[in-house]
């Protein structure tokens, strides 16, 4: 099974923003890494969902089926285990995104990590932040 690690970050909370994914196949080797800046003003968890977002679609591109999840935010591995409640109105909808991109896959797990496991999507996340689009 394939394993997806993603990460959000944002400088300031809510600030500049950046996330990140990276996908490793069967035998650990990555198939995929790419960041992403988030926002001017964005929340932490919102930076998140994007990471994971990030990490979802190019699952889906790459044709994969089957998909181990692992991030470091608590909250989104939660709310995306359908045991915490979405109550913020920003997160609803990138909730919403990432639950219908979830649906997709034939098979999808999700394990909550700590940072230290964390640290390829973590590096790309704040490489994110750092190249906002041009203006």
């Amino acid at each position: 099974m394939h394993a997806m690690f993603f990460d959000g970050c944002s400088k300031g909370n809510p600030g500049r923003a950046g996330a990140g994914a990276v996908i490793y196949d069967a035998s650990g080797n990555e198939v995929f890494a790419e960041s992403v800046f988030a926002g001017y003003s964005t929340t932490n968890n919102e930076a998140e969902y994007t990471g994971l977002i990030l990490g979802l679609n190019a699952a889906l591109k790459c044709g994969i089926a089957e998909l181990q999840v692992r991030g470091d935010s608590q909250l989104v591995i939660r709310q995306m285990q359908g045991k915490y409640r979405v109550n913020s109105p920003k997160l609803a909808p990138l909730h919403q995104c990432a639950t219908t991109l979830a649906s997709k896959f034939a098979k999808i797990e999700y394990e909550h990590v700590y940072r230290y496991k964390n640290q390829r999507a973590d590096a790309l996340s704040n490489t994110g932040e750092m190249s906002p689009p041009p203006a």
